[in-house]
């Protein structure tokens, strides 16, 4: 497998090489649904002014328009000259993360099916349903092949924003949880959560997760339940303060938290970007903002804990899941946050067959992939348009998403229930029975 890897590394790299050099590097870079105030390309202004100001011994968020973390600004302190380069770096490294972990998860769930079969757990009618070793063979290629050749991922790269970072940053937290390291886990977590925050919300999936690799029950009257969550909950917390004191010591100041978190959090720059904020808060009266803040930030933690309690034996697809919420709801996204999670598709392929409207949601994705650019340039060029028609294509760029996540849950869901009762079901008087969620 190792040679096919290589050569869609090779391909991705042509790629994104081909593009630095083109005329389209300047357009996508200058593009919003690829770069945020949050997640700036690395020569943007912003950035630019950032370093200056380092330069000069002036904290860097003594101004008004860097939004970054200390370790970036000074990873780009010595790297600025060769942030094309990082780049493809990082995405190459995301995508073997990715590869490696989930030809392991492969190799859990096999091992898995395994057990349940010897222990007749599944219904003898659902052998059509069950993944072969030769199904599963190609997933982690396709994993890497849907992360590194996705055009959101590749305009990501080439606008050089910081999301590429946030995602191998993830990619490892993903990594280190399924190879069962908690250590490396929280690190890797504290890491992303220091870097955006909302990846807070992936501490439930990564600890029922290693609580099933540790053969923990996930029972509150539990004894080592409760001994485990508090050494990685410990692990995690220590990592966050380490790397929060090295930002002050780096620094030697405070003004990082409000410049990042509370920009996060507070949600001031209403530029125009694929999430849902920026035009709710612009229409919207000062005095009922607050309110509203907290209500659209609630979104992306609120669904966690019922998620924990429905998938709490299946952390890797609660894991997926969380990842396309934070994509979604999150205050500043971008094109690369949802390539991150649509990576994981071919993982579920053996749902296809019960998915529903997978065709028309690809569709809808798809069009409004190409609509973004067309219908901001009728408004800020053209003047034949205005911020309704750009904010309509946005919101249906995430309704479309949201129908996509909530399919693939619907036919997980499904697919598990056959998988216990069988595939024919039949009602009490002997006739054909429907599964219906509900």
């Amino acid at each position: 497998m190792a040679a096919p890897l290589v050569l869609v590394v090779l391909a991705a790299v042509t790629v994104r090489a081909a593009l630095y050099r083109s005329s389209l590097a300047v357009f996508i870079a200058e593009r919003v649904e690829v770069v945020s105030p949050l997640n700036a390309r690395v020569l943007s202004v912003s950035v630019v002014e950032g370093l200056a100001l380092l330069d000069l011994g002036v904290s860097p968020y003594s101004g008004a328009i860097f939004h970054e973390t200390p370790l970036i600004i000074y990873l780009f302190h010595f790297l600025i000259d060769y942030a094309e380069l990082v780049f493809m770096i990082t995405d190459v490294l995301t995508a073997v993360a990715l590869y490696l972990a989930i030809q392991d998860f492969n190799k859990v769930v096999f091992k898995k099916q395994k057990l349940l079969i010897e222990l007749d757990k599944y219904a003898p009618d659902v052998a059509e349903l069950i993944q072969t070793p030769m199904e599963m063979h190609y997933i982690p290629l396709k994993v890497a092949l849907f992360y590194l050749l996705n055009p959101y991922t590749v305009m990501s790269c080439v606008a050089k924003s910081t999301c590429a970072i946030n995602n191998s940053v993830i990619a490892f937290f993903i990594l280190a949880t399924i190879k069962g390291s908690a250590f490396l886990s929280a690190v890797f977590l504290a890491l992303a959560t220091y870097q955006s925050l909302y990846p807070l919300t992936l501490f439930a999936p990564a600890l029922l997760y290693l609580l099933q690799r540790q053969f923990i029950p996930v029972k509150l009257k539990s004894k080592s339940f409760w001994l485990y969550t508090m050494q990685y909950t410990s692990l995690y917390l220590c990592s966050l303060v380490v790397i929060i004191c090295l930002s002050f010591f780096l620094l030697n100041s405070w003004d990082f938290i409000p410049s990042v978190y509370g920009f996060i959090l507070s949600v001031p720059d209403l530029t125009p970007n694929i999430g849902l904020f920026w035009y709710f808060f612009a229409e919207m009266f000062e005095h009922f903002s607050l309110f509203f803040v907290c209500v659209f930030q609630i979104n992306v933690f609120f669904y966690t804990i019922p998620l924990a309690i429905k998938l709490k034996e299946h952390p890797v697809f609660f894991m997926f899941v969380q990842l396309a919420i934070i994509s979604i709801f999150k205050s500043y996204p971008t094109l690369g946050d949802v390539a991150l999670y649509m990576a994981f598709l071919p993982v579920w392929s053996h749902l296809y067959r019960f998915l529903r409207n997978i065709f028309i949601l690809s569709c809808v994705l798809i069009f409004c992939s190409f609509l973004f650019p067309v219908l901001w340039h009728l408004w800020i060029y053209a003047g034949s348009a205005n911020s309704n028609f750009y904010y309509a294509i946005t919101l249906t760029f995430n309704i479309g998403q949201i129908l996509l996540i909530s399919d693939y849950f619907y036919a997980f869901l499904r697919r598990e229930y056959y998988l216990t009762h069988g595939l024919h079901l039949t009602r009490q008087d002997g006739t054909e029975a429907m599964l219906v969620l509900k």
